[in-house]
């Protein structure tokens, strides 16, 4: 297997590819209703895409808050990626592309299973666990200076 590429969204067909995959990850796998899948954010947000031999195998968007903060979401890696650092090296391609666009902090959203795979990449979590699509998660954050 090789390392997979990690592409900016630039077109429809990558853009096609990202939805795949939330909806492949988000909706089908994990049952989150399509409707609260897909938000205003979608139409703005910076989309990366992660290529395993040119095949889409995962997607994460960043949101430009204002303030210099940027809201890290919509990670979803396809099962077939799982286990092969693809997950980290998005997080870490969307926060080299945070850092282009001027953000001195990351934020997320983490579902609480996955709150140790953020930790490892130097986020910190704070506030009450809460619930998202009927999913527990907990406010995270990362300083990108």
């Amino acid at each position: 297997m090789s390392k997979p590429q990690i592409r900016r969204v630039h077109d429809e067909k990558d853009r096609a590819a990202v939805f795949v995959i939330r909806g492949a990850v988000f909706v089908a796998e994990q049952k989150v209703p399509i409707d609260e899948e897909w938000d205003e954010r979608d139409a703005t947000a910076a989309f990366l895409l992660a290529l395993d031999e040119g095949v889409p195998v995962g997607t994460v968007r960043l949101v430009d808050q204002g303030g210099g903060v940027g809201l890290l979401g919509r990670m979803a890696v396809l099962p077939e990626g799982r286990g092969r650092g693809i997950g980290a090296a998005l997080v870490r391609a969307a926060e080299d592309l945070g850092r282009e666009l001027g953000l001195e902090r990351v934020e997320l959203h983490a579902q609480t299973h996955a709150l140790g795979f953020y930790e490892r990449l130097g986020y910190t979590a704070h506030g009450e666990e809460f619930l998202d699509a009927n999913i527990p998660h907990r406010h995270m954050e990362h300083a990108l200076t």
